[in-house]
């Protein structure tokens, strides 16, 4: 998607974070407008682990296309979801990407949040989509992160420098409420803002790996490269935030919303 470089796609951890992800818990309000027949595009699917969910839900009568710009995600959830027939994962940047299919939905999770063009993103969905189809994005408001109690001092600073390092190319740190109106920006209609928040607190059995995000999120040299971090900064956020999210982490909230907007039934452009 011409998208800028990131932190959490990089390396093994990033894989692992999207085969662990889920229809059901990582995009939990989509499921109720998903029916039998339906033809799909998701859009940053990571390895396919949400689209394959979908794909479950549309039947053999339906088809799911997932495209991301790394490859081995594709590749990846290719051999993982192989027996998966109405599955299908196509290595494409989402501006690269042709095709003479138009779509009744088309998703994508987490993805326009390292964009710098959102908007050319979304208007480049819209010319995939049926009279009436609709798109769906769920994406981060990152200003409004919420811990309970406050992280070390260290990972204050490690985050207040990662959402200026994202500013800094372009990247909307509250794309999460900018979404409706760019959705209006671009013609769409029917337009809904679902309240989808990431709420984590300690009896969860995935608390610590869900919380315990931002370590692996500052285990990248990045920012370092890049001059926005001292090295010792970043080492110490690790060390410190591991250790509050193990011993004193009681929650963690996520700002999350999903937006939707329809395709006016005569303006398929």
């Amino acid at each position: 998607m011409k998208e800028n470089k990131h932190i959490e796609r990089d390396g093994q951890a990033a894989t692992k974070i999207f085969d662990n992800r889920s229809l059901k818990v990582d995009y939990r309000t989509l499921e109720n407008i998903l029916e039998k027949g339906m033809k799909i595009l998701d859009v940053g699917c990571g390895t396919g682990s949400i689209s394959k969910d979908i794909a479950n839900i549309v039947g053999d009568s339906g088809k799911v296309i997932g495209i991301d710009n790394t490859e081995r995600f594709i590749e990846g959830g290719k051999e993982t979801y192989k027996n998966i027939q109405n599955l299908e994962l196509i290595h494409s940047d989402l501006f690269d990407f042709e095709t003479k299919e138009k779509f009744d939905l088309i998703t994508s999770a987490r993805t326009l949040q390292w964009l710098s063009n959102p908007k050319e993103a979304l208007l480049k969905m819209k010319s995939l989509l049926k009279p009436n189809g609709r798109i769906s994005i769920l994406d981060y408001n990152h200003n409004n992160l919420e811990w309970n109690p406050e992280p070390p001092i260290s990972m204050k600073e490690f985050y207040k420098t990662f959402l200026k390092w994202r500013d800094d190319a372009g990247m909307n740190n509250g794309i999460a409420d900018d979404l409706p109106n760019l959705m209006l920006e671009i013609g769409m209609i029917d337009i809904e803002k679902i309240n989808s928040d990431e709420h984590y607190e300690k009896h969860r059995k995935d608390f610590n790996s869900k919380v315990g995000i931002w370590s692996k999120v500052a285990g990248s040299k990045q920012m370092v490269e890049e001059g926005y971090l001292n090295n010792d900064l970043r080492l110490k956020a690790i060390e410190e935030y591991n250790e509050w999210v193990e011993n004193k982490a009681i929650s963690m909230t996520m700002k999350l919303n999903e937006v939707r907007g329809k395709m006016p039934v005569a303006n398929n452009v």
